[in-house]
């Protein structure tokens, strides 16, 4: 090998070497740039992501953003010292406002602070942990791919298909809470998967988890549902009927019909109930003793001058014989044993035909006035004489509650029913009332029956009513999304006789009578 050649090549592999050297330095340089841009890129995504959050709880909270900013601004500005002596005065303020008038607190203060409270110290900390334990969170399961590493063999790698995020559980969110007299009400975002029939099985075990006695689910949106859990029960005291109105004139009946007060609800609200139109056809069912007469007298003493001025005719059957006896002298028409409920069934299917006759082909709802009254019939223990009786009795008298119940609602008649044992065979056409009301019950089949499938899993639990809670019951049918728990305001013997002496002035008056001048109700 010549020296030139040798030469030659280590000028070569010299200059190989410095040519590498300058490319690994500009490549080290362009790296470092590039790592600065990325640590910047970082840091500016974590600082614009931080600051987007920052200000989304700004704006969702923010009562207790400006709550924490005028804080500062008063302790920077003022100290300390004197944010306690305010807050300890307004706190005064606030305790004598709610010993004097805790109604009128509450409703314009009170509330808001306990539902503030629990919202950050009740159900934001503890409520995704009942729900998980409720089994009403979803958990998302990584799933094995095969994916080829290189060229020469495939191999089976582990990829979460989820996007793994810890622990892959998914809980349905907290988005707001809002606080009654007895109530309070969790509004919870479902995650994907979710539905809110499912949130209605865990009712009970929600109940539990909040150690109280009733929980109910009401969907508001799709994906959101209100879980609602009650604090105290108002219906735990009697509730009263209302007085018998003083006397009014035949033409002032101030009654609206369709929205009569018969109690009060378990959200401390009036519980109305429609005589007239959709709603009005109701069946109740209650073991002996749960306060059917409740839920029949109440009503009517609510509707006391409708009654008196002829806007509305009662029937009455009353297969006992004892409790609508009490008040015979205010039902134009009464009967106890089978033959004589035909007849009165009879008279009331006439008069919808007649009306019929008058009517068809001029209007799809009949006004009603005094020469066209709302009929109602009162139809106590309706078992008797559906089941318990001779079969050609049983059948005709079937047949024609099925013809009040379903053609009476356009031409003004109302079918109220009520029964103990509410099974099919006892009630061949329960279904036919658009609304009914379950009072305590002795099996919790019973409920189904009366309210209709899902009616338990929604919070109905007529069958956990005690035996001193008479007149408590759930109500659901047409224009009612839920089940609704109730009280139905008690009637006394001596209310009873005053209903009838307001009615009837003191004396039998002959209501069956027709009345031809109109007064529209």
């Amino acid at each position: 090998m010549s020296t030139g050649f040798l030469v030659t090549a280590v000028f070569v592999l010299g200059a190989g070497v410095w040519v590498l050297h300058k490319i690994g330095r500009a490549l080290a340089s362009i790296l470092e740039v590039l790592a600065a841009l990325a640590v910047v890129f970082v840091a500016l995504w974590w600082l614009c992501k931080a600051a987007f959050w920052l200000a989304s709880q700004v704006v969702l909270r923010w009562r207790t953003s400006l709550t924490v900013i005028a804080a500062y601004a008063w302790c920077g500005w003022l100290g300390w010292p004197s944010l306690a002596v305010v807050l300890g005065s307004v706190a005064s303020v606030l305790g004598v406002w709610a010993a004097i008038d805790r109604i009128s607190f509450d409703q314009w203060c009170g509330r808001f602070l306990r539902a503030w409270w629990l919202r950050w110290a009740l159900y934001g900390r503890k409520l995704p942990g009942w729900l998980h334990a409720c089994g009403l969170s979803i958990k998302n399961d990584a799933l094995p791919v095969v994916v080829t590493v290189n060229l020469v063999r495939r191999r089976s790698v582990a990829r979460s298909t989820t996007g793994g995020s810890g622990s892959g559980m998914q809980v349905p969110k907290v988005l707001g809470v809002r606080s009654g007299p007895s109530w309070d009400e969790v509004r919870v975002q479902l995650v994907p998967g979710q539905k809110p029939e499912d949130f209605d099985e865990a009712a009970r075990a929600l109940a539990s988890a909040r150690k109280v006695a009733r929980c109910q689910i009401r969907e508001l949106e799709p994906n959101v549902v209100s879980v609602d859990f009650q604090r105290r029960d108002q219906l735990a005291s009697v509730v009263r009927s209302l007085p018998v109105p003083d006397l009014l004139a035949v033409d002032r009946t101030g009654v609206d019909l369709r929205r009569v007060w018969s109690g009060t609800t378990e959200y401390g609200q009036d519980w109305k109930v429609p005589l007239l139109g959709a709603g009005a056809h109701c069946l109740t069912a209650g073991a002996s003793g749960a306060g059917k007469n409740s839920v029949m007298w109440c009503p009517l003493v609510s509707a006391a001058s409708a009654i008196r001025a002829g806007v509305v005719r009662l029937s009455g059957i009353d297969p006992k014989g004892m409790e609508l006896a009490y008040g015979r002298n205010i039902f134009a028409r009464y009967a106890v044993s089978g033959k004589d409920a035909l007849d009165v069934l009879d008279g009331l299917v006439a008069e919808m035909e007649d009306r019929k006759r008058e009517f068809a082909g001029r209007v799809r709802t009949i006004p009603i006035s005094t020469q066209y009254p709302l009929e109602l019939l009162e139809f106590d223990e309706i078992g008797a004489l559906t089941k318990y009786t001779d079969r050609k009795t049983r059948d005709a008298i079937v047949e024609r509650v099925a013809l009040l119940t379903t053609q009476g609602r356009a031409l003004g008649m109302s079918v109220r029913g009520y029964v103990q044992e509410p099974t099919k065979d006892t009630v061949p056409v329960r279904e036919l009332f658009t609304r009914r009301v379950c009072l305590r019950v002795t099996s919790k089949t019973h409920v189904g029956m009366v309210l209709g499938d899902g009616a338990y899993e929604r919070g109905a639990w007529a069958n956990r009513i005690g035996e001193s809670e008479a007149g408590i019951g759930y109500v659901w049918g047409e224009g009612l999304r839920e089940p609704l728990r109730i009280r139905a305001g008690w009637v006394s013997d001596d209310d009873v006789k005053a209903l009838e002496h307001y009615v009837t002035n003191g004396g039998l008056v002959d209501l069956s009578a027709p009345r031809r001048e109109g007064v529209t109700a």
